[in-house]
């Protein structure tokens, strides 16, 4: 009997506001024991994260964090065989080095394996509004083979509160990723 491989999904947080979207996706992925999770957050997102959610839970989560600068870990490398990067809330600036090839973080870097590797690349855009480089940059990786999905919830559902409503965004992200999930579908009652 073999045993069925775990997802290997790697997550980074950066410093946009909106780091709850960051939080409600890893609240969802603890329940998650079928997903291998690995974590890079910038200096800037801890600080986002305890302004807007008064808390440091960021470290109480039971998944592999590496530093900003920690280009010996799997994140850094194709050869580790993870299937998926999500960058949310995903900055303006950190989607431009994206899009250029900018690998100077491992958040960074994990996100220009995914393209060259042609895995996953999701970045979860908390921008508002687009300039024209935040299009240009958006096509770029769009064209690279990443996704591009703004946090721009969904209402149809009519979310009783903002948990609920966050979880619109990060039920596409499980979708994307083929990771099972109880979310609302449009038309299911």
């Amino acid at each position: 009997m073999s045993a069925t491989r775990k997802i290997k999904i790697g997550i980074g947080i950066t410093g946009a506001s909106g780091a709850i979207y960051a939080k409600t996706l890893l609240d969802e992925l603890v329940e998650k024991p079928e997903v291998e999770v690995y974590v890079v957050m910038s200096d800037n997102a801890k600080i986002v994260w305890e302004l807007e959610l008064k808390n440091t839970d960021y470290k109480n989560y039971p998944f592999t964090f590496y530093d900003k600068n920690d280009f010996f870990s799997p994140l850094a490398s194709g050869s580790a065989g993870w299937d998926a990067f999500i960058v949310v809330p995903c900055s303006g600036g950190t989607m431009a080095r994206i899009a250029n090839g900018v690998s100077d973080s491992l958040l960074t870097r994990a996100a220009d394996v995914c393209l060259k590797e042609r895995r996953k690349l999701i970045l979860v855009l908390r921008e508002t509004p687009y300039n024209l480089i935040h299009i240009q940059n958006m096509e770029k990786i769009t064209l690279a083979g990443g996704i591009i999905l703004p946090a721009s919830p969904s209402f149809y559902h009519l979310p009783e509160n903002i948990t609920t409503l966050v979880k619109t965004v990060t039920d596409r992200i499980f979708s994307l990723c083929s990771i099972k999930n109880k979310g609302k579908k449009w038309g299911a009652s």
